[in-house]
């Protein structure tokens, strides 16, 4: 049994819809410089998850074509949609269940910026580690250990919620609890909304 501090949240795929935006940026960008463009299943199966730098070396780009694909994204941030609740959950876990609130995103901080203006959430989060705040982003743990030490607790007494294999890995390695999004992670609880979290904090 752990105590559970804090909660943890992926971005992309958790907390916001930005597939369609990632989506569309990444083949601006890959029309930009000479490449084919990519299906949306297989910039699904190959691209979604890892943070942009590892997409880029796939492809023999750098970080030029990196720097147009977040701009590129930057002007997509109408095509992002906050998934139900969101708002709503996140201020239960802090004002019901007096637990902290961080966010760990391989997203640039720039567009992380952005997508929280747009949707007014920078209040409701204690502590926010992007892919510019670390050296390696996620399946690293770095960024999930950042958090934790700028929260002032234990990886072991907080929950990772991601929805990807990325996600998860940099979880576990960090000593996390981990809780995946309509994904099932090894050794961790699936759930399929955000609110199906609360049962789960009950039991730690």
């Amino acid at each position: 049994m752990r105590t559970i501090e804090a909660i943890l949240f992926d971005l992309d795929g958790v907390l916001i819809n930005s597939f369609e935006s990632w989506y569309h940026a990444f083949n601006e960008m890959l029309r930009a410089y000479g490449k084919e463009e990519i299906g949306r299943a297989e910039f699904r199966e190959n691209c979604w998850g890892p943070d942009l730098e590892h997409n880029l070396a796939d492809l023999n780009l750098g970080e030029e074509a990196g720097k147009y694909c977040i701009n590129e994204q930057l002007k997509l941030i109408g095509l992002i949609e906050l998934f139900p609740g969101v708002k709503e959950v996140l201020g239960r876990v802090r004002d019901e269940y007096k637990l902290k609130v961080g966010l760990v995103t391989n997203t640039p901080k720039e567009n992380v910026r952005a997508i929280f203006e747009h949707f007014q959430l920078s209040n409701h989060f204690d502590v926010i580690v992007t892919g510019d705040d670390v050296k390696n982003g996620k399946p690293n743990a770095e960024m999930v250990m950042a958090a934790c030490e700028k929260l002032t607790l234990k990886p072991e007494n907080a929950i990772l919620v991601g929805d990807t294999e990325i996600d998860f890995l940099a979880g576990k390695s960090a000593g996390c609890a981990v809780v995946g999004v309509r994904a099932k992670p090894e050794g961790g609880e699936r759930i399929d909304t955000l609110y199906e979290l609360f049962p789960l904090l009950t039991l730690h």
